[in-house]
């Protein structure tokens, strides 16, 4: 069995101690680094610091409707104004003219529109209808989208038809609260009144 110094094995096992407290001189000066850096970015922030909150001046509404000044109308009454876009398709001009009738109150605003579909006849027969009609005439809140537009139920087509007919009634219709899209098809369960 070989022989050890009683020197060398003291020295041995002090080397693993010494490699233990190597790693915490460097970790308690970063920790003392990281707090004055800290400290001093709380207590000396400035105005021109980046990381400085200046209180929020909130002088504009932010809704839209207050920026564009408008006060609704409806805001006096408790019954919501409404405006529809009742569209159809080849062969859907009485359907069409039936929902209208039974959607129709003097309050609210209607677009009505026949796709590429369907016939000149039929669309000229929708306009005739709506201006001989003496409701429609009188409170003029029924309009004719006379462009007829392309519309494919599966595609964009149909949220352009729809952003096309909003425009409309946004510029020509006044004010209204709620847009609503309907089908020649759709039909409603309870009047407006009843609602």
């Amino acid at each position: 069995m070989p022989t050890t110094n009683p020197s060398q094995v003291s020295t041995m096992e002090n080397k693993p101690q010494h490699k233990k407290k190597k790693w915490f001189l460097p970790l308690v000066f970063s920790l003392l680094v990281f707090s004055f850096l800290v400290v001093l970015a709380i207590f000396t922030s400035t105005s021109t610091s980046p990381f400085h909150r200046q209180p929020i001046k909130v002088q504009n509404p932010v809704f839209v409707e207050s920026k564009l000044g408008l006060a609704s109308a409806s805001s006096a009454n408790s019954v919501p104004r409404i405006a529809y876009l009742i569209s159809g398709s080849k062969g859907d001009g009485l359907s069409l003219r039936r929902t209208l009738k039974a959607l129709y109150h003097p309050w609210n605003q209607y677009a009505v529109h026949l796709d590429l579909k369907a016939s000149p006849e039929e669309r000229l027969e929708l306009l005739n209808f709506v201006k001989n009609e003496s409701v429609f005439s009188r409170w003029g809140n029924v309009r004719v989208i006379v462009r007829a537009n392309l519309v494919t139920y599966r595609g964009p087509t149909m949220v352009s038809n729809t952003l096309h007919a909003a425009a409309i009634l946004m510029k020509e219709g006044g004010d209204w609260d709620w847009f609503i899209n309907l089908s020649a098809s759709d039909y409603p369960l309870v009047t407006q009144d009843g609602m």
